[in-house]
C-alpha cells in the first residue's frame, strides 16, 4: 500500500522520509567543477560585500547620500533577477555559459565602479553595480548546481548548500574586511585609491579565475531537448482510405492536432498533484529566502552608517569594515558545525534554530535602543546571533523544496528561491541605508514582525517540513 501511494503521488513526505540506502542519494558532481562553482560562490559574494565598508564615504564624496549608498549595495541584486530571463532560456539546463557570462560582466562592473572616481561621476557607481548585477545571476546557477537531481543525490543537497552558506559567511566577513583596509590604505591616487582599489583588484581576481573556468570546467551532459523527445516518439497515422478527410466538428484531423510537448504534458500532470499544505511550503520556502537575506542586507548596509552616525562609535569605513568581518569570522567555526550538523539533522530544524536565533539577536537589540544601552559589546552580541541565525536558516531553503519535489522542478524552484533571495537583498540594502533615517526602533521592528509572520508560516506547515537528511 505504501509504495502505491508512493507512485501514485510523487510530492509524498513519506517517500522523502525513507532511510532506505540508495547510492543514487549520494551522488555528487565532477569534483573540480564542484569546487569551481563553490569558488564562483565566494567570489561573488565577496564583490557583493566589498563595497558595504565604504560605498557609503564613495557616494557622499561624489554627492550622494547614506540612501543613495544603499542603493549602491543593493541594486546589483534586482539586475541580477532581470538578467535571469534571458539567461535561462538559452542556458539549455547547463551551467558553462552562466559562469562565462558572470565572469564577463563581473570584470566590466569592478572597471566601471573603479572609474567613477576619476569620472568624478556618481550615477558612474550605480552602472557599475548594475553591472555586477548581471554577473551575479550566477548566484541562481551555484544553488541550482547544487541541487541538480541529475549530479546531486537527495542526501547531498543540504551538504553542498552549507558549502555554499559557509562561502556567503566568508563573503561577508573577507569582503567589508578588505575594502575597509584598501579604503585605510588609501592609496593617494585619482586611478588607484581607497574607493577605487576593490574594483581593480577584484576585476584582476576574476579575470584569472576566467582562465580557470574556461580550462578546467566541464559542463554536465545536455540534456534530450523537446524536438528531441518529440521525434523519439511513434507516429501514428491515422489517415482511413476510402474516408472524407476533411475533420468533422466531434473529431479533429491528425493534421490539424498539435502534440504537446511530453515535458508540458508531465508539468501539468505534477501541478495537479500538489496539495495546499505543498504549496503551503512553497510559500514558506519563499518567504524565508526573502526574510534571511532582507535581514542580512539591511544590517550589513546599516551598520557603516547607524556607526557612523552615533555619538559613542563615529566610524570610518574602515572600522565598519572590522566590526561587520569580526562578526562573520566569529560566525565561521558555528558555519562549519552546520558543515557537519546538516548531514543528520532535519532541514526543518535546522530553519527553526537559525530562526530562533536571529530572532534572538533583533530582540535584545531593541531593547539596547530602548534602554539606550548601545556600546561596542552589545553591538556586536546582536550582530552577531543575527548574522549566525539568519546565515544558518538560508541553507535550507532550496535544499528542502528539491527532496520534497520531483526532479523536473529543480530549474523552477531555483529560479522562485533566487527571486526571493533577490528581493530581500535589494529592499533590505535600501531599507538598512535609511534605517537611521526612519528610526532605529522602526527598523528593528520591521523585521521582528517579518520574522513573526516566518515563525508562523513553519509552525503551521511542521509536519509537512519534514524531509530526508543529508
Amino acid at each position: 500500500l505504501k509504495l502505491l501511494l508512493n507512485q501514485i503521488n510523487p510530492f509524498s513526505s513519506r517517500r522523502e522520509t525513507s532511510d532506505d540506502y540508495n547510492e543514487e542519494e549520494f551522488k555528487l558532481p565532477n569534483m573540480t567543477s564542484l569546487v569551481i562553482m563553490i569558488s564562483m560562490n565566494l567570489l561573488l559574494q565577496i564583490s557583493f560585500f566589498i563595497v558595504v565598508s565604504s560605498s557609503n564615504k564613495y557616494a557622499e564624496y561624489l554627492g550622494g547620500n547614506a540612501t543613495f549608498s544603499g542603493i549602491i549595495i543593493g541594486i546589483p541584486t534586482a539586475f541580477a533577477g532581470l538578467s535571469l530571463i534571458p539567461l535561462t532560456k538559452y542556458d539549455k539546463g547547463m551551467y558553462k555559459m552562466p559562469l562565462h557570462v558572470s565572469c564577463c560582466f563581473a570584470i566590466l562592473g569592478h572597471v566601471v565602479y573603479a572609474l567613477a572616481f576619476r569620472a568624478n561621476f556618481l550615477y558612474l557607481i550605480l552602472i557599475g553595480r548594475c553591472l555586477n548585477g548581471v554577473a551575479f545571476s550566477m548566484f541562481m546557477y551555484c544553488k541550482r548546481y547544487c541541487t541538480d537531481p541529475r549530479i546531486v543525490g537527495i542526501r547531498r543537497r543540504t551538504t553542498l548548500a552549507s558549502w555554499l552558506v559557509i562561502g556567503q559567511g566568508m563573503g561577508m566577513s573577507f569582503g567589508p574586511f578588505l575594502g575597509g583596509v584598501l579604503y585605510k590604505v588609501g592609496f593617494s591616487n585619482s586611478i588607484f585609491n581607497g574607493y577605487t582599489s576593490p574594483g581593480w583588484i577584484m576585476a584582476v581576481i576574476y579575470a584569472g579565475f576566467w582562465v580557470l573556468v574556461t580550462k578546467y570546467f566541464e559542463d554536465i551532459p545536455r540534456p534530450p531537448t523537446v524536438m528531441e523527445l518529440q521525434s523519439a516518439r511513434p507516429i501514428v497515422s491515422l489517415e482511413v482510405k476510402g474516408e472524407d478527410t476533411e475533420a468533422s466538428p466531434d473529431y479533429p484531423s491528425a493534421s490539424t492536432t498539435r502534440l504537446a510537448s511530453p515535458i508540458d504534458e508531465s508539468f501539468r500532470a505534477q501541478l495537479s498533484l500538489i496539495t495546499w499544505s505543498q504549496w503551503g511550503v512553497i510559500a514558506c520556502m519563499c518567504w524565508f529566502a526573502m526574510l534571511c537575506f532582507f535581514i542580512l542586507g539591511s544590517w550589513e548596509a546599516n551598520l557603516p552608517v547607524f556607526g557612523a552616525a552615533a555619538e559613542n562609535f563615529h566610524w570610518s569605513p574602515f572600522a565598519a569594515g572590522n566590526f561587520i568581518a569580526l562578526g562573520g569570522i566569529t560566525c565561521f567555526p558555528f558555519l562549519l558545525f552546520n558543515l557537519l550538523a546538516a548531514r543528520r539533522t532535519q532541514d526543518r530544524k535546522l530553519l527553526a534554530f537559525g530562526t530562533i536565533i536571529g530572532l534572538a539577536g533583533l530582540i535584545i537589540f531593541l531593547s539596547i535602543l530602548r534602554t539606550d544601552k548601545v556600546n561596542y559589546g552589545s553591538l556586536f552580541a546582536c550582530w552577531w546571533t543575527v548574522a549566525l541565525g539568519f546565515n544558518l536558516a538560508t541553507t535550507v531553503t532550496l535544499s528542502l523544496l528539491s527532496k520534497q519535489l520531483p526532479p523536473e522542478w529543480n530549474g523552477r524552484t531555483s529560479m522562485a528561491i533566487q527571486y526571493s533571495n533577490y528581493t530581500g537583498r535589494v529592499t533590505g540594502a535600501i531599507w538598512g541605508g535609511s534605517g537611521v533615517s526612519v528610526g532605529m526602533s522602526n527598523f528593528v521592528g520591521l523585521e521582528i514582525a517579518m520574522v513573526g509572520i516566518g515563525a508562523v508560516l513553519f509552525t503551521t506547515l511542521w509536519r509537512d517540513l519534514k524531509t530526508k537528511t543529508g
